[in-house]
């Protein structure tokens, strides 16, 4: 049995690569929080912001990402499901929706709270 098999490993991460690289060039909201993210994090480091509050952003930043995977994710099942046609479909899809929304806006707000002493 071997312990690490590179090959495999080197495959999963194409894959994965793949899935972001969709993802990034089919979802608007993907590209937006990506180069918010980018710049976000460029200002942490002009500003010299402390280390726990560079995790922290890192981990909102993280959540709006992921969660914006799921959601497409979700989306693209959905459609393969039950295409657009039953009400629960759209229902689903507003939810999944609502939740990236709602982490953006927390997102925001710890976004806010960090950069706030820093910039006044």
């Amino acid at each position: 049995m071997i312990f690490f098999d590179f090959n495999r490993s080197r495959k999963s991460f194409v894959y994965a690569s793949r899935g972001i690289k969709t993802v990034w060039k089919e979802e608007q909201n993907f590209r937006f929080h990506s180069v918010a993210a980018v710049l976000v994090l460029f200002l942490a480091v002009i500003l010299r912001i402390n280390r726990l509050e560079f995790v922290i952003l890192f981990l909102v930043i993280g959540s709006v990402l992921i969660l914006e995977l799921v959601n497409t994710m979700f989306e693209r099942l959905i459609d393969i499901l039950k295409p657009r046609v039953h009400d629960y479909s759209k229902v689903i899809k507003n939810i999944s929706s609502g939740i990236v929304f709602l982490v953006a806006i927390i997102s925001v707000v710890v976004g806010v709270i960090i950069f706030y002493p820093y910039i006044f």
